[in-house]
């Protein structure tokens, strides 16, 4: 026998994820998460959203661009001494 299907509201998908109903929306008219529509109401499965989020993991190394690279304390420009 089957697992009977888990839906989510988008609210409760959009709460479960940790993002606003408007970047779920996004989510789904781009075609990263499944949402099906009944009448006017739209709904996500459970596993579909647990799939999404296994899908969003970072790959280590990968944000690299989103951090300044320290090479250490700059040292100061030299002056030099003039004769007058």
């Amino acid at each position: 026998m089957s697992t009977p299907i888990q839906w989510l509201s988008t609210a409760d998908a959009a709460k479960f994820l940790g993002i606003t109903p408007r970047t779920l929306y996004r989510f789904i008219d781009e075609g990263q998460i499944a949402g099906y529509r009944f009448g006017r109401v739209i709904r996500l499965k459970q596993a579909d959203v647990d799939v999404f989020i296994d899908s969003s993991r970072i790959a280590p190394g990968t944000l690299e661009h989103l951090y300044p690279e320290v090479v250490g304390t700059p040292t100061p420009p030299v002056v030099e001494p003039t004769d007058a």
